[in-house]
């Protein structure tokens, strides 16, 4: 038995109790609305000895009884309740014990599996280079996935639970965000009802819808070909435009909107989704350029090449055989567009006055006011994130393969 991988090993599992611990705490408080008081320390030191107890038996060479999973778990529920004295998370037993029994069986779950996951193949004896290496990854990777979920799912929990609530609850208590259940269902969703009924939403959401797809469609109108013939094509200053499509980005947008404001209220396109169309457009191309000609590069040519010599036009082959070859690019590529339109919020802003044609971004800012309730604030920004979000969950295989498309030729 070696001291250090002793060390290591108890180490490890005091990460992943404390870890688990005050997650699971604070995600209790966030959906109970009582406050959580997570036992950090008990934690610690249920998850060292559960993980010393997961090695030693892993590396047993004794057979039957306990697997090492089952007896670690066993262990760690133990001494967690004693040093508790029944009341791991700080709460009476008599206080939301259906909550308390699941977020107890979460912790003792979480901690098995990350032990599991880190120490599996590790033993309480000389560990070489490479297993103390695999823990130190193993415990990099579990706890910036922690991290991750936390920034990512926190706000989104917050901005849906504000919005199902009362104004008389968020007055009466700001921090509770558990769901009220007593309130019915149309308690629940008054603040997206009011929404469509008193703030036009269903208009901002058509606009938006509309202004969205035509710059999916504007923008492939003009990238498909200028890809094409970046890519196929042979003129003078070809590799010069092929490397400096983006140099658009280099310019921050705060940039470009102060004079094209100027400009745009001088020719009347000001104020008109007109003007969004052509800006919009002229922001996306540039990526979308960028993105289909290295797909493009990646197909054969000899198709092509076969095409025109059976008499199609160089349109024709871009139509019949570029194009179908294309269909993962060309998705990934339009929900890319489509999310940069659906979110863009500065130019909407700077160029839209009329709330008849604000878009959903601009829409959600206008709630931002002290006679509008934070919850319909809220309800405003789920409904502007959530049918993206579907989209892209739905088209994300087509996103990744047109992403990756072209990366090893072109």
């Amino acid at each position: 038995m070696r001291p250090g991988s002793v060390l290591l090993t108890a180490i490890t599992g005091l990460i992943w109790g404390v870890t688990a611990m005050v997650v699971i705490g604070v995600t209790l408080t966030l959906i109970t609305g009582e406050v959580a008081l997570p036992q950090a320390t008990a934690a610690a030191v249920a998850g060292s000895l559960s993980s010393l107890i997961f090695v030693w038996r892993q590396s047993s060479t004794a057979s039957g009884g306990l697997p090492a999973w089952a007896l670690s778990a066993s262990i760690l529920f133990l001494v967690l309740m004693a040093a508790t004295f029944a009341a791991p998370f700080g709460l009476p037993l008599n206080k939301e014990p259906v909550w308390q029994g699941l977020a107890l069986i979460a912790f003792i779950f979480g901690v098995t599996s990350a032990n599991h996951l880190s120490l599996s193949g590790a033993s309480l004896g000389a560990m070489t280079r490479y297993e103390r290496e695999v823990v130190y990854i193993c415990i990099a990777k579990g706890i910036g996935f922690v991290l991750f979920t936390i920034v990512v799912a926190l706000p989104f929990y917050v901005m849906v639970m504000t919005s199902l609530k009362s104004q008389q609850t968020l007055l009466a208590n700001p921090l509770d965000l558990s769901i009220d259940f007593s309130q019915g269902l149309y308690g629940l969703f008054r603040s997206y009802v009011e929404l469509f009924t008193e703030f036009n939403f269903g208009r901002y959401l058509l606009v938006s819808t509309f202004v969205s797809i035509a710059t999916v469609v504007l923008t492939l109108a003009f990238s498909v070909p200028g890809a094409y013939a970046v890519s196929r094509l042979r003129f003078p200053g070809q590799a010069f435009l092929a490397r400096s499509v983006l140099l658009i980005y280099m310019v921050p947008a705060i940039v470009l909107v102060i004079p094209l404001y100027a400009v745009f209220s001088q020719l009347g396109l000001r104020n008109t989704l007109t003007g969004l169309l052509i800006v919009y457009p002229a922001t996306t191309i540039p990526v979308a350029l960028y993105m289909l000609q290295g797909y493009f590069r990646g197909l054969p040519s000899e198709l092509e090449e076969a095409g025109l010599m059976d008499g199609l036009s160089r349109i024709g082959v871009i139509l019949k055989i570029t194009l179908p070859l294309s269909l993962p690019a060309l998705a990934s590529v339009s929900l890319y567009v489509f999310m940069i339109a659906w979110n863009e919020f500065l130019f909407a802003f700077m160029f839209l006055d009329d709330p008849d044609i604000f878009t959903l971004s601009r829409g959600v800012v206008s709630l931002n006011s002290s006679e509008v309730p934070r919850q319909h604030l809220m309800a405003g920004a789920v409904i502007a994130t959530v049918p993206v979000l579907f989209i892209f969950l739905w088209f994300e295989r087509f996103l990744v393969q047109g992403l990756t498309a072209g990366s090893v030729k072109g």
